[in-house]
């Protein structure tokens, strides 16, 4: 092989590493969250399969022809990553230790088999001492460009505009392609039929498994399923999760309890403002389960969604049914707020947070203000939390809501706020004033309570006030550690 051959190798070799990182991250997030802890343990297993790789590759290379260890890499490596979706959910619907040893299988196997690229391409470059800075230096830089290549376009273009499976098997296959090659410069054809066959499997099952997802996002794989006595009732799950379902012939039906109580909240608050055309910011649009039901309870309610995922905007648009007249905004729903014209809302309902982790950046004190600067004086925060026992962060939150607004409620079943299991809560904020009595009945029939007053204060004390120097969401959620 040529030098130029060579350095394309290394460089392609490190940038595969990089994009196995960063889907495999997008992998691991629906079932560990999308959380520092998870960055963590991915960024150590593939700098562990670096550190390791480029050892071995280079104690290899040093007792055997170098050229002869390039194909079984590239092709060990090209197979492993094709078929890491689908060995990655399947681990995941046994447990969360099968899970964690799986993401150590196909995270550490081709991070080490193509971090020994760059040392086997420096034994067979080198041939006298006088050269070896210039060959190791420019070699090292060549694979670190590639590193920082595989980053930005997995990041800035491949994630956003492709499925995850879709880019495993695309790199699986190049990287079995890059095999052939060198098998084939090397005269050793025999060996690439079963190579064939085996990324044929590796992709087959790949894809598959792909199959239980409706449609793969940018952030989930989700998967819409109609009830089977009631077809026109559809539930979204995102990840496994059921997030949202939508009646496609009666949008004022409210299957899940906790949408049934933030209709019951938002009634309250739109009935007691009065504005003919009420102006609704929805941080999180699911299935647009509110927006749909106030366009249908309360035509000429002017709302605004944020969702951050274009995937599942784009199945609201296709798939859920003729969408309401809202302004459907796909972005980070912490930048829209930093962005919003001052006493623009009279309600602001969060429903963004997840029950694994939830995007920490919408929970700080700073978003409360933000989001307190773009309702109207006496206009309402109502936020929907997951949290599990002993309710660590729904206790955090609510502290972080009440430095900020004047009046807060808690509302919840009766067993959650007692931090027996978990579920959802809504905690209410306003400048305002909250009819609690109201509200309590509002609840009844949803077998929800109110938490407020010295009560609410006594339940949440000693709770941290998050902030954007200090939001350690990952952690309070304690119930999945």
């Amino acid at each position: 092989m040529t030098r130029f051959a060579h350095t394309a190798l290394v460089l392609y070799a490190s940038a595969a590493v990089l994009v196995v990182e960063l889907t495999a991250l997008r992998l691991l997030a629906p079932y560990f969250g999308l959380s520092l802890e998870t960055s963590t343990m991915v960024i150590g297993l593939a700098l562990t399969a670096i550190a390791v790789g480029s050892w071995a590759g280079g104690w290899l290379a040093d007792r055997r022809p170098p050229e002869q260890l390039l194909a079984p890499a590239l092709a060990l490596s090209g197979i492993t990553v094709a078929v890491t979706p689908a060995v990655m959910r399947a681990a995941a619907a046994v447990d969360d230790v099968t899970l964690l040893l799986a993401a150590m299988v196909t995270i550490g196997v081709p991070g080490a088999l193509l971090s020994a690229v760059t040392p086997i391409v420096t034994t067979v470059r080198l041939t006298t001492l006088e050269e070896t800075g210039a060959v190791v230096g420019s070699l090292s830089g060549i694979s670190t460009v590639g590193a920082i290549a595989g980053t930005v376009v997995t990041g800035f273009v491949l994630i956003s505009r492709v499925a995850v499976s879709t880019i495993l098997i695309g790199l699986g296959v190049s990287l079995v392609v890059l095999a052939v090659v060198v098998l084939v410069a090397d005269r050793r054809p025999r060996a690439v039929p079963p190579l064939v066959l085996a990324l044929v499997a590796a992709s087959a099952l790949t894809v598959a498994a792909r199959g239980t997802c409706d449609a793969e996002t940018t952030y989930h794989c989700a998967v819409l399923s109609a009830d089977p006595d009631d077809p026109s009732l559809v539930t979204l799950e995102l990840d496994g999760l059921r997030h949202s379902a939508v009646d496609l012939d009666d949008p004022t039906h409210l299957e899940f309890a906790y949408t049934q109580a933030l209709a019951v909240v938002a009634d309250q608050v739109l009935d007691s403002d009065g504005a003919d055309e009420p102006r609704v910011l929805h941080l999180g649009a699911g299935g647009m389960t509110l927006p749909r039901y106030l366009a249908a309870t309360r035509p000429g309610t002017a709302s605004t969604v944020v969702e951050v995922d274009p995937g599942v905007a784009e199945l609201n648009r296709t798939e859920l049914g003729p969408l309401p007249d809202v302004d459907l905004v796909v972005d980070d729903a912490r930048l829209v707020l930093d962005d919003l014209a001052p006493a623009t809302f009279e309600l602001v309902i969060g429903d963004a947070f997840g029950g694994i982790s939830p995007p920490w950046h919408l929970t700080t004190r700073e978003a409360v203000v933000a989001i307190e600067d773009a309702l109207v004086d006496d206009g309402t925060y109502v936020a929907n939390l997951i949290d599990y026992g002993p309710l660590s962060f729904a206790k955090a939150e609510v502290a972080t809501a009440a430095s900020v607004f004047e009046e807060i409620v808690l509302l919840a079943e009766p067993e959650t706020i007692a931090g027996d299991g978990g579920g959802n809560l809504l905690v209410v904020a306003t400048n305002g004033s909250v009819d609690s009595a109201a509200l309590a009945t509002g609840l009844e029939s949803v077998g929800w309570e109110v938490l407020d007053d010295q009560e609410l204060r006594d339940w949440y004390a000693g709770a941290p006030v998050l902030t954007d120097d200090y939001a350690p969401v990952d952690q309070l959620i304690s119930a999945v550690r």
